[in-house]
């Protein structure tokens, strides 16, 4: 995996317990790591649903290789915030490719 072709910074986020100002705790989600990341593809897709059609934006990121990511998982970019539908391991733990929706699309 070239280097160079890293050209954007994620967010990788996971659910759990929050403290707010108040000291009170809720259920928020709290960043794990920032990481350089490739935009390989991005698009909006329409798909037919039972209560008509709806359009998905559907981002593939490549990123170095993590072990502790899971599809429970979101990721933060440019102030969006995409759930990780699928985790796709590239050769022998050279890299990952996270398979994305785009959350309120």
């Amino acid at each position: 995996m070239r280097a160079g072709k890293l050209d954007k910074t994620i967010t990788i986020q996971r659910s759990g317990l929050t403290v707010d100002d108040y000291g009170t705790e809720t259920e928020g989600w709290n960043d794990v790591a920032t990481v350089r990341a490739q935009l390989v593809q991005a698009s909006t897709e329409e798909f037919m649903r039972s209560f008509g059609s709806s359009s998905e934006i559907a981002v593939v990121f490549r990123v170095r290789y993590r072990d502790d990511l899971n599809p429970s998982d979101r990721v933060s970019y440019q102030g969006q915030a995409y759930d990780v539908k699928e985790i796709k391991e590239l050769g022998r733990r050279e890299g990952l490719d996270l398979r994305c929706v785009a959350v309120g699309a």
